[in-house]
């Protein structure tokens, strides 16, 4: 998983610097959206990542162009807060989202304690954060975390005729005009990454993730009772 945030990460500086790239639409491979992060405790394989994880969200913070999210099918933990990191998200019908995270022991990260917030307001964001629900489509537009939903046969090519029409204006209109839209945000967004990412270390391999962990390869449900 590190490894592949690391290339988005780097995907994102090249598309940043690509005058021929105008707008970012990312969407999964075959009928999910993204499974999330590996957040069993494993240690990444490597040790020497330019990003990982905290830095794929920096960079995507920071991006001067339209970025766009396409979920196509399920999404857990970064597959559902990554939408929050979106300019515009959309999501197919029969497509899903999950933050697991406090069934996990651990908690929410890619800034959703403020995106979501600020996109649903705090109580809808409170739910789906704290809850580990299972959200659909439908339910994720009307809380305002996605922009539109399409059947799943059209999807990719509704978001792309979008992505293609906005990608016709002027690119400094573009890049202005998200700078000032994000200006309020960016700050607290980057404040926002570095305290969760410090409160996932604190939680990882405490003893409601392992507990998590050790129900999940024992194919039964997590006993939180004294923790």
């Amino acid at each position: 998983n590190t490894d592949q945030f690391e290339r988005l990460a780097e995907l994102m500086v090249e598309a940043a610097d690509d005058p021929s790239t105008r707008v970012v639409v990312l969407t999964g491979e075959g009928r999910a959206f993204s499974a999330g992060a590996d957040l069993s405790g494993t240690p990444p394989a490597r040790a020497d990542y330019k990003y990982g994880f905290p830095g794929m969200v920096e960079v995507i913070i920071d991006f001067p162009k339209p970025f766009i999210v396409a979920a196509n099918g399920l999404g857990v933990g970064v597959g559902a807060t990554i939408l929050g990191l979106a300019d515009m998200a959309f999501m197919a019908e029969s497509a899903r989202l999950r933050c697991p995270f406090s069934a996990l022991g651990l908690t929410a990260e890619a800034c959703s304690t403020y995106t979501f917030s600020r996109l649903m307001g705090p109580q809808k964001a409170a739910r789906f954060l704290l809850g580990a629900e299972w959200w659909d489509a439908a339910a994720c537009k009307e809380a305002g975390l996605a922009l539109d939903v399409f059947p799943d046969a059209e999807f990719l090519d509704r978001v792309m005729a979008f992505a293609r029409d906005l990608a016709a204006w002027p690119m400094p209109s573009l890049i202005e005009t998200k700078g000032l839209l994000m200006a309020p945000h960016r700050e607290a967004m980057h404040r926002a990454n570095r305290e969760e990412n410090e409160a996932l270390a604190r939680l990882r391999g405490g003893a409601a993730n392992v507990e998590a962990m050790k129900a999940f390869r024992e194919k039964r449900e997590p006993n939180f009772a004294n923790l």
